[in-house]
């Protein structure tokens, strides 16, 4: 079954939101665009996360060490092992395949160790700061080190949760686990994980409170806000680098570490962030404000804006109750529609009945910005609904419908059964009402026009 950017829990067949568990549903084609940092669980008041920080330092400093005994050899394969985890799924990448560092970068690393006397003899006390000393060593790869480090952990955590929530589990042949006793890679055999269908790899489940979309320490905030570009200053007066700048922090361990000890005393404002976050109420009604102001039809490139204005509005207003999957573009006879899709997690009753009744696993919203609907735009979205999108789907537009339009929402029921509900101005002023009350959902505005559309179905 062919979904739009599939998920974990889609695929088996499993009702729970996003909002619902303490980790991230993997999607199964791409990555999430997010990354673990390691400054959540230096920060974290649970001794658990505290002592997985402390592990992953003392694993990350043990096999640079490693190049000061001769034994360069070891620490870089095992650098380069590490620095990616395609189990976790986190980042940019869009084919959930990911690229280890290179021999340049390796030997930087190493000779990171050795250059500078204070890391030679203590390490690094925070992974991240890494990335004010090396080029191309960016959140991503601070993300993957800490998974690869931790894989251990996650194992235990991903079966842990997987139980709960019923993820099936599929006994897999090997995965590759750094062991904290060896200081070194093993491979264990014969764990029971959750796989990704697509590519029947093992998936790790990764906790939603250890993630960021940067890390608290980085290298951009670090350039752009604390190094002392006075210091820098050329006397041809060039543009200063970021080469200049790793360079300089080489030479200047002490100014490192007072950036450092800055982004330890105001812990308390970094926090993971969610994969989603609704817009506040405020923005809200501005944004039906202009829904409202906008003109019909294409004059002033008013359609793209209400189109826009809905992905943000729609998103907000159905969380979490409906997770947004995507907004796409589709060419139905030669007529370019937007879409808005979101998945169907079966969270209240309405959601289930759609489900079971008409086999839809994602929703559909069609967007038509026009002055009154017509039949062509009932039967483009009739010509789409189909495998994961079922008999059920949902048209926003301006106006309320003529009556002869409506009759034929409800001739497609009576010869197809298939459902199409229509969402205008007056529907979207009441959701956001709603919202703003915090009394009801607004997806209850949805329940209401089906409960009063199949009442007019015949029997």
């Amino acid at each position: 079954m062919a979904f739009i950017r599939p998920r974990l829990n889609d695929y088996y067949n499993l009702s729970f939101t996003q909002s619902e568990v303490d980790f991230t549903i993997p999607f199964l084609d791409e990555d999430i665009p997010l990354f673990v940092d390691p400054f959540l669980l230096w920060k974290s008041p649970s001794l658990q996360d505290n002592s997985l920080h402390t592990s992953l330092i003392n694993c990350f400093n043990n096999i640079v060490s490693l190049a000061n005994q001769n034994k360069e050899e070891i620490a870089s394969r095992i650098l380069r092992d590490c620095s990616e985890c395609e189990e976790a799924g986190l980042g940019f990448s869009e084919t959930k395949k990911g690229l280890k560092i290179g021999k340049h970068i390796i030997e930087n690393i190493i000779k990171l160790f050795k250059d500078i006397p204070q890391i030679r003899k203590n390490g690094l006390i925070h992974l991240e700061e890494i990335q004010l000393y090396i080029e191309g060593m960016g959140p991503d790869r601070i993300s993957d080190f800490t998974c690869s480090f931790l894989k251990s952990f996650l194992i235990d955590y991903t079966i842990e949760q997987s139980k709960k929530y019923d993820i099936p589990l599929i006994k897999i042949k090997s995965i590759d686990v750094y062991d904290y006793k060896k200081h070194d890679i093993v491979r264990e055999h014969d764990l029971d994980l959750p796989i990704n269908p697509e590519t029947k790899k093992p998936v790790l489940l990764i906790p939603k409170r250890w993630l960021r979309k940067n890390t608290w320490i980085n290298s951009d905030d670090y350039f752009s806000k604390f190094y002392p570009e006075i210091i820098l200053k050329r006397e041809d007066k060039k543009k200063i680098n970021r080469v200049d700048i790793l360079d300089y922090n080489r030479k200047n361990y002490d100014v490192v570490q007072s950036y450092i000890k800055f982004k330890e005393k105001i812990k308390v404002d970094c926090k993971n962030d969610p994969l989603f976050e609704p817009i506040p109420i405020f923005s809200t009604k501005r944004i039906l404000n202009s829904i409202l102001k906008l003109s019909v039809g294409r004059e002033g490139n008013a359609d793209r804006k209400y189109e826009d204005y809905l992905f943000k509005l729609m998103a907000s207003l159905f969380y979490p109750d409906l997770d947004f999957a995507a907004a796409q573009s589709r060419t139905d006879s030669g007529v370019l529609i937007r879409d808005l899709i979101f998945y169907n997690n079966r969270s209240m009753d309405f959601l289930k009945d759609i489900f079971e009744l008409y086999k839809t696993r994602q929703i559909v919203f069609e967007i038509k910005n026009v002055k009154e609907l017509e039949s062509e735009h009932i039967n483009q979205l009739n010509r789409y609904m189909a495998n994961q999108f079922g008999n059920f789907g949902i048209i926003i537009t301006r106006n309320r419908i003529p009556k002869k339009i409506f009759k034929n929402t409800i001739d497609l029921w009576g010869g197809q059964r298939k459902c199409i509900i229509i969402v205008n101005d007056e529907d979207l002023q009441i959701m956001v009402s709603v919202f703003e009350s915090k009394q009801r959902k607004p997806i209850e505005v949805v329940k209401k026009k089906y409960i009063e559309f199949t009442r007019k179905c015949p029997s």
